[in-house]
């Protein structure tokens, strides 16, 4: 019983300041679980905005012909104004002439597509591989979409270190970036280094050709 009548004069001689700042107290830790949960929560909206698609196989055409066909493990799909596409787990897109022959086919680790930009940026491990055994190694590559019809040489493009390599093992060129057209013809390394075999049926090798 003593315990109880101290423990009373004790709450009977506090002050209504520090009675309001107990209860402001008292408040903010009940309200603190409840901020978490409101975070978690909108954790979940922004992860459930973002469809996930597996074992992806699209075809891409014009009329009737077929251009590229893209496959993928996964795609991810953002649900909002960016109209992000995403690859995160490798991707490969081989691209096609007017006869269904394979030109080209692009491989990496990882690509973005952008939906507004018309633009597809490949990245980590990047490897483009030309119908005559020609190869490009990089760590990103650019794909303009806007500029294929046109015929531009900046259909393709990038801003980091590339390696060339010639077919029949002839050689190879490094390069600080490159710029080419749609269907890897007329490929533009700058700062070029490199070497080349010299043979009777060609002198200077080349790439895509």
């Amino acid at each position: 019983m003593a315990r109880k009548t101290f423990a009373s004069s004790i709450i009977q001689n506090i002050s209504p300041l520090v009675t309001l700042f107990l209860l402001g107290a008292l408040s903010l830790t009940s309200c603190e679980p409840d901020l978490k949960e409101v975070d978690r929560i909108a954790n979940m909206k922004k992860e459930e905005a973002v469809d996930i698609s597996r074992h992806v196989d699209i075809i891409y055409s014009d009329s009737t012909r077929v251009k590229a066909n893209l496959t993928a493990p996964e795609m991810r799909i953002k649900h909002d104004s960016t109209e992000v596409y995403e690859f995160p787990k490798s991707i490969k897109i081989i691209f096609y002439d007017d006869n269904l022959k394979e030109t080209q086919r692009i491989t990496s680790d990882h690509a973005v597509r952008r939906e507004k930009e018309k633009t597809t940026t490949f990245t980590k491990n990047v490897v483009v591989t030309m119908a005559d055994g020609s190869i490009i190694k990089t760590e990103e590559i650019i794909y303009d979409e806007s500029k294929v019809d046109s015929n531009s040489n900046m259909t393709f493009y990038n801003h980091v270190p590339i390696t060339a390599f010639f077919r029949d093992n002839r050689g190879n060129l490094q390069g600080s970036s490159f710029t080419s057209d749609k269907d890897f013809k007329h490929v533009n390394i700058a700062n070029a280094t490199g070497y080349t075999v010299i043979t009777n049926n060609n002198l200077f090798p080349s790439l895509g050709k």
